[in-house]
């Protein structure tokens, strides 16, 4: 029986997805990797809103890479959004992560919870493997409307 590539693709995914879904968020820091929100979320005038706050990290593996993922709560709501690879050379940076509120509207001005994580993505060739958070923050914030 033959196996269609972009079933293998989607099997492949899903496993890395669940692997995801069951490690529990890391409560500290591990190997010198840290990651902070910043108080306030901004709305800005074209309905972007900006999460932000600091990361520090060690390079990862041979065999891996650092991202930064953040999420935002506020009722109903929650938002998860990418902040980009990481550079991971033990010096403190400044993340970033924006979305466009076109698609999600009920964000509003207002208090919210944001949590950020540094994840250590492991590739097995070009594919992914698993994903484990390094680093964890969470933070009641403060959504300012700047439109």
């Amino acid at each position: 029986m033959r196996t269609s590539g972009s079933r293998i693709t989607l099997a492949a995914f899903s496993a890395l997805a669940a692997t995801t879904a069951f490690t529990a968020p890391a409560a500290a820091t591990a190997f010198n990797q840290t990651v902070s929100v910043r108080s306030e979320a901004h709305i800005d005038a074209d309905g972007t809103i900006t999460l932000s706050g600091t990361y520090r990290c060690e390079q990862p593996s041979p065999d891996g890479t650092i991202q930064i993922k953040a999420a935002l709560v506020q009722g109903d709501v929650h938002l998860g959004i990418g902040a980009g690879r990481a550079v991971c050379d033990g010096k403190d940076h400044d993340w970033h992560a924006h979305a466009t509120l076109a698609y999600t509207p009920q964000v509003h001005a207002g208090p919210a919870r944001v949590t950020a994580e540094l994840q250590e993505l492991h590739l097995s060739g070009l594919m992914p493997s698993s994903l484990d958070t390094v680093a964890a923050d969470e933070k009641a914030v403060e959504v300012v409307d700047h439109r």
